[in-house]
């Protein structure tokens, strides 16, 4: 085998070995969201599956070109259909609770990808001819790990950003095929299983799927019926309800953004004033209303043109930057009188590093000094589990006492909007006793 196809060989297995990983990682953010307790896993469970892979790849001593043929083939058919964005939605429909259905994934599709494509280092190292096994493994390895820097930085940098996640996939998937017609040469049964693969890989990720995919997000506007709506239009945001709208006069929103348009509007009476927007969701906060100034902040640069387009039929209202909103809130120098913080990965799952005592101290400096955040909370209705429990406080460690309304009391998870005041920090609260009851005093200097 000539050494240059061999090498050929070993780096696209790097590539699509660690592209499958980036890939599921992706998939997996609509179902479980993007936390630590989520991508850890997933990551050791590739790295166990891909040391077994070498593990079993050594112990392989004859057939070693039809050995890593059936590999990649194998391997592209569970990439492009197991990791395709609709298997991935089947497996968490199909199973319950979404921990199982993560298991099953990561089990059943990507251990079983990083197995295969693992043996092939050690197995194509047996046709190097070197005087010292250490060159030949090095340069193997070599090959293998420029496949895997690459692939990590073309898929998510480039082809997810320009192209989507399916393309992601479809394109691994036909790198493994292309390595497969290289190690089986011609033939009609190579001709055969390579265009079965293909062919499935392209209607798993361009027919069957109706999402329009970023690197970011999957997104879907689908019909809803809600109060008082009136051919009720949904914008969903990895699999989760984002925004409402319909074609009422005036039209019917979510009840959050019902409820924080009274509060800015007739509540407060807001009027050309400042406000900011952390998560753009369906641009419905400021959607035909022209009486202040909004600017919304999303990771994904290509959520305004989709909502624009399929969901709003119009331009939305207001300024956008495409940014992570920690980082916004650390570097700009603008303030705003308002913010509303609605940032979601995926349903009721806020990204790990936007509920920290860090992240809320820093919305105050975006702040004018008397601003007001609101920030659109999916918690339990009775506020009852540790994890309303404890990012309430620490919200309220950083503003004091804040308002806390829960919107839909009868369901398990509601929309729980808390308002709070930019101000100064609030001293220590002191329990009324009937030991040392200050309640009079107090109440004379809250007057």
């Amino acid at each position: 085998m000539p050494r240059l196809l061999l090498f050929v060989i070993v780096f696209i297995e790097g590539f699509c070995s660690l592209g499958a990983e980036v890939i599921a990682l992706r998939q997996i953010i609509p179902h479980m969201g993007s936390s630590i307790v989520v991508t850890a896993p997933t990551i050791g469970f590739f790295l166990l599956a891909l040391a077994l892979g070498y593990h079993a790849g050594a112990k392989i001593d004859d057939e070693y070109l039809d050995v890593v043929a059936r590999n990649f083939l194998l391997a592209a058919l569970l990439i492009g259909v197991g990791l395709a964005g609709v298997s991935v939605d089947l497996i968490f429909v199909a199973i319950h609770p979404p921990e199982i259905a993560y298991l099953v994934l990561i089990a059943g599709v990507l251990c079983p990808i990083a197995w295969l494509l693992g043996q092939t280092v050690p197995i194509l190292t047996n046709l190097l001819e070197h005087d010292r096994v250490g060159e030949a493994s090095g340069q193997a390895l070599y090959y293998s790990t420029l496949g895997s820097f690459l692939g990590s930085l073309s898929l998510s940098l480039l082809v997810m950003q320009w192209l989507g996640v399916s393309a992601a996939v479809a394109l691994c998937a036909l790198l493994l095929v292309v390595g497969f017609v290289l190690l089986r040469g011609r033939g009609w049964t190579t001709a055969a299983a390579s265009l079965t693969v293909v062919t499935l890989a392209v209607v798993a990720n361009a027919w069957l799927r109706p999402e329009i995919e970023t690197a970011y997000a999957s997104y879907l506007v689908v019909p809803a019926k809600y109060d008082g709506a009136i051919n009720g239009q949904a914008f969903k945001n990895n699999n989760s309800f984002a925004s409402l709208i319909d074609e009422s006069e005036p039209p019917h929103y979510a009840r959050y953004i019902r409820h924080v348009r009274s509060l800015l509007l007739d509540d407060l009476g807001f009027r050309d004033r400042r406000i900011l927007v952390l998560g753009a969701g369906g641009f419905t906060l400021s959607h035909r209303e022209p009486r202040n100034h909004y600017t919304y902040v999303d990771i994904d640069p290509a959520v305004r043109g989709i909502a624009e387009e399929h969901f709003l039929h119009a331009a939305a209202r207001g300024d956008f930057i495409a940014d992570d909103a920690r980082r916004f809130v650390i570097r700009t120098d603008e303030r705003f009188a308002a913010m509303l913080v609605d940032v979601y990965g995926a349903h009721s799952s806020i990204p790990g590093h936007l509920v920290t005592r860090e992240f809320w101290q820093a919305t105050r400096r975006v702040l004018e000094p008397d601003g007001l955040l609101i920030a659109n909370l999916i918690l339990d209705s009775a506020l009852a589990t540790p994890y309303s429990r404890n990012l309430l406080a620490t919200i309220e460690s950083i503003y004091g006492r804040c308002a806390v309304e829960v919107l839909q009391k009868k369901q398990v998870l509601a929309n729980v909007v808390v308002t709070c005041r930019n101000g100064g920090p609030a001293e220590p609260a002191r329990l009324f006793i009937d030991e040392r009851n200050t309640a009079d005093f107090d109440l004379a200097r809250s007057r």
